[in-house]
């Protein structure tokens, strides 16, 4: 079975679903961490690359596993492009997919 190829940009709902992060949280950052910075129709809608999802899964990753909950002590962790930060989070971003496939796998059993 081929892999689909990544896309390049991402609807909100769409980084909703993969993050699960609500939108008004995805704004708010947004507001918070100039890195972050969608691109945006003239509509108003945002696209995410996924070098802004990736960006987001970081934020989270440092809030909630970390527990980093004031935004200038993560805009700092990010700044300062921390290693084993970054080694934890793609572990975690590991085992968060397994776990995904081995509930797929339970669902289809």
């Amino acid at each position: 079975m081929m892999e689909e190829p990544k896309k390049v940009y991402y609807s909100i709902s769409e980084v909703e679903e993969i993050t699960h992060l609500p939108a008004s949280n995805l704004h708010y950052w947004e507001k918070q961490f100039e890195q972050l910075s969608p691109r945006k129709d003239n509509h108003g809608n945002r696209y995410y690359t996924e070098a802004d999802i990736e960006l987001i899964k970081r934020i989270k990753y440092l809030r909630d596993e970390m527990h980093i909950t004031r935004i200038a002590a993560i805009k700092n962790e990010l700044q300062s492009g921390g290693r084993r930060v970054d080694q934890r989070q793609r572990a975690y971003d590991i085992l968060m997919r397994v776990r995904q496939e081995l509930v797929n796998i339970r669902a289809n059993i």
